[in-house]
Formats: structure tokens, C-alpha cells, sequence
């Protein structure tokens, strides 16, 4: 009797532990599976602001080359010259772009803010930043253009407050 049970024992403790590893590889094929529909949905979500990229680009190219379709999307002040308009277009292109990167996951937070604040050296990217006031007035708090147009603003004011030429240091870039 006791041989009997100490082999149903140890059948049972075998039969249990190949159920265990076989609910395990369950469990890490259940895991892969949906690791490779995170990384198949980051995939396309990166697919689509790449092709909404493409599109911002080849309508505001069509804006300026052609300043009858310009017209469309100028909400700039009218009293701004046309030229000074086509240039703004160009850099919030440039802006744009940048914007794009960041949600792409191609440049992180802080790598954002130094491009930022490279593109801000020119007269014109902030005259396009201040004229632009408006339209970003209208997005959300929360939102991520929201929070990178913060970011701009807060540069720009520690870049007119910095009392260096060094501008590639003024600013304490934001962490992710």
C-alpha cells in the first residue's frame, strides 16, 4: 500500500508540474502575441504620421508655390505683408516637422528642445511663434501641442532673459 501511494505521488506531483509549464508556455505565448500587437499598432501609428507628414508638406508646398491656394490657410493678421505670410507657412513647416519627429518617437523630449532651440535663433521663427499665438490658443491644455508650444514659450523667454551668446546652453531641456 504504501509503494502504491508513493508512486500515485509522484505521479500526481509530475502531472502537476507538466501542467504548470504547460499553463506557462500559455502564458508566454499570450504575452508574445500581445507584445507583437503593441509593436504592430506602434507600427502603424508611426505609418500614419509619417503619410499625415507628407500630406502637411505637399498641401503647404501647393500653398507656396501658389499664393491663390495660399489663401485657403492664411489666417495670419492681414496687415503682415504676403511675403512675410509665405514665410511664416515655411516655418511652421519647419516647426511642423519637428512636432512630427517628436511623435514619432524618432526624437525624444529632450532632443526636441535642442532642435527647438536652435530653430528659434532666427528673427523670423519667432515673429512666426508670436503670429501663431492664436491658432495654438485653440488646443487643448492637455495636449501634447499644447504642452511642446509651453516648452517654445518657456524657451523663448529663458533665451531673451539669458545674458550670454551661448545660446546652445540657455534652457533646462524638459525630461520625458
Amino acid at each position: 500500500m504504501v509503494t502504491r501511494k508513493n508512486i500515485t505521488g509522484r505521479f500526481g506531483s509530475a502531472a502537476a508540474g507538466m501542467l504548470l509549464a504547460a499553463r506557462q508556455r500559455r502564458l508566454d505565448r499570450a504575452r508574445l502575441h500581445e507584445r507583437r500587437l503593441r509593436l504592430a499598432e506602434l507600427a502603424l501609428r508611426r505609418e500614419a504620421l509619417r503619410h499625415q507628414q507628407r500630406m502637411h508638406w505637399e498641401l503647404l508646398t501647393r500653398a507656396l508655390d501658389d499664393p491663390a491656394l495660399a489663401e485657403v490657410i492664411d489666417t495670419y493678421d492681414k496687415s503682415i505683408p504676403a511675403q512675410k505670410r509665405r514665410q511664416f507657412f515655411y516655418a511652421n513647416a519647419w516647426y511642423v516637422n519637428l512636432y512630427h519627429l517628436h511623435q514619432a518617437g524618432v526624437l525624444d523630449q529632450e532632443e526636441l528642445f535642442g532642435h527647438l532651440r536652435e530653430l528659434f535663433q532666427t528673427p523670423l521663427m519667432r515673429e512666426y511663434w508670436e503670429a501663431s499665438r492664436e491658432h495654438r490658443a485653440s488646443f487643448p491644455a492637455t495636449s501634447v501641442e499644447s504642452r511642446v508650444g509651453t516648452m517654445v514659450d518657456g524657451l523663448l523667454k529663458d533665451l531673451d532673459e539669458a545674458d550670454t551668446d551661448e545660446w546652445w546652453v540657455v534652457g533646462t531641456p524638459p525630461s520625458d
